[in-house]
């Protein structure tokens, strides 16, 4: 048992206790971020925010929601949003977050591509970032079936019809899922123990991961340069600080993180105030009615790029079903990322995209593509629309089989 003596004030009783200087040591003042960096590095920071307030708003909201199909859309549109004091805010708080959230995520994940931030002893950073999101995704999915109005109620009849598309025990699963036949009073209440308990836990399990993970071998920079942290670190500690070419996370970093919150959270609560109907569609305002199907049915933005995947195949080929190849061309979007730091065979080059001569079209090309899926992902299915959506899908799934061969080809310029 290690000594305990009178303590000088409550760090000091803590630490005697629980190493809590010892543990600010490795985790803040002397983990090491490179200096070559932009606020684009923040982006993380600003994710366990919002998913902070996230938490925050959806305990005041779970004051007073009722999980039942009879009661679901009075208690948000009626108890919450008129009757509850700051209720309107709350959920508005909640709503913008959600779409903040992806909004960052997104940010995060093609700065992540931009830099190389996959490559070279970080796969295990990305791997669990990709993870994150498909919670993070789940968690959204969950969330928007519990105002139980006309979008929610039909979103979930068709995202869990695609499970019947799985062979032999499609329908078995789908009735799974569902608890009943059809989306029911069975599915509001698993879907709302997801979004309140289960997925919430898996989302911090996965956060705290995704930091330990990054512990090792640190964090990228503007230039993917390879940096001894040992060394730099001595020079920072040995008063060397110009020389050195890292700072300690805290204080130097994270106050830079604080600054870029602070402005992010500005901007949010604009959002929230006068805004907030970008992240709440009119139809979801009607309640759930599953004798009145709407004109186009749609997810929310965030899920708009994978959801014209999923519709862009829209006629058979060579025998197979358009729905089949729709469904298989969705599973390979939301998986396609997860493997990216395989399919990029240019080892030697962690580089950012606009040094590597042919990676840089690549990403760019994947951005605007995935703007366009996203756009036409929210229009109907209808004549050119329709056509456009196909080539789009067409073009994302070609990227990333291409992706393998340019990268090689780009790696084999760089050794002659």
């Amino acid at each position: 048992m290690a000594e305990i003596r009178k303590s000088e004030g409550l760090i000091d009783w803590l630490d005697q206790r629980l190493a809590v200087k010892a543990f600010m040591r490795v985790m803040m003042t002397e983990y090491w971020i490179p200096k070559n960096i932009n606020f684009l590095w923040a982006m993380g920071v600003v994710l366990v925010v919002l998913f902070g307030v996230l938490l925050v708003t959806g305990l005041l909201l779970l004051m007073y929601y009722k999980p039942d199909i009879n009661l679901a859309f009075d208690s948000v549109n009626y108890t919450i949003m008129q009757e509850v004091e700051y209720g309107w805010l709350w959920r508005h708080m909640h709503g913008v977050a959600a779409s903040a959230t992806f909004l960052i995520i997104y940010i995060h994940l093609f700065t992540g591509i931009y830099y190389g931030s996959y490559k070279k002893g970080r796969e295990m950073i990305w791997i669990t970032g990709m993870v994150l999101f498909i919670a993070f995704s789940a968690e959204a999915f969950s969330g928007y079936m519990l105002p139980w109005g006309q979008m929610s109620y039909w979103a979930a009849q068709v995202i869990t019809n695609l499970f019947s598309g799985i062979p032999v025990i499609g329908d078995d699963v789908v009735i799974w899922i569902r608890g009943d036949y059809v989306v029911a009073d069975a599915t509001l209440t698993r879907f709302f123990m997801l979004h309140v308990v289960l997925l919430p836990l898996v989302i911090i399990v996965v956060i705290a991961v995704h930091f330990y993970s990054l512990r090792f071998p640190h964090v990228n920079n503007q230039d993917s340069e390879e940096l001894n942290f040992d060394v730099e670190a001595k020079k920072f500690l040995e008063g060397r600080k110009k020389e050195s070419k890292v700072v300690p996370f805290w204080p130097v970093f994270l106050s830079k993180d604080f600054f870029v919150v602070g402005a992010f959270m500005t901007f949010f609560f604009v959002l929230c105030c006068y805004h907030f109907d970008f992240a709440m569609d009119p139809i979801n305002f009607e309640p759930a009615n599953s004798m009145k199907t709407p004109a186009h049915i749609y997810p929310e933005w965030y899920f708009l790029w994978n959801y014209e995947v999923l519709r862009g195949f829209f006629f058979d080929i060579a025998g197979i079903a358009a729905m089949d190849i729709g469904l298989i061309a969705f599973v390979i979007a939301n998986i396609v990322f997860m493997v990216l730091p395989f399919l990029d065979r240019n080892t030697m080059n962690t580089a950012p995209a606009h040094k590597r001569p042919l990676f840089k079209y690549w990403f760019w090309i994947l951005v605007v593509d995935m703007i366009v899926l996203t756009v036409y992902g929210k229009l109907p299915p209808t004549g050119v629309n329709a056509w456009v959506g196909f080539f789009a899908a067409i073009i994302f799934l070609g990227l990333f089989i291409a992706l393998p061969f340019i990268t090689k080809h780009e790696a084999k310029g760089e050794v002659q």
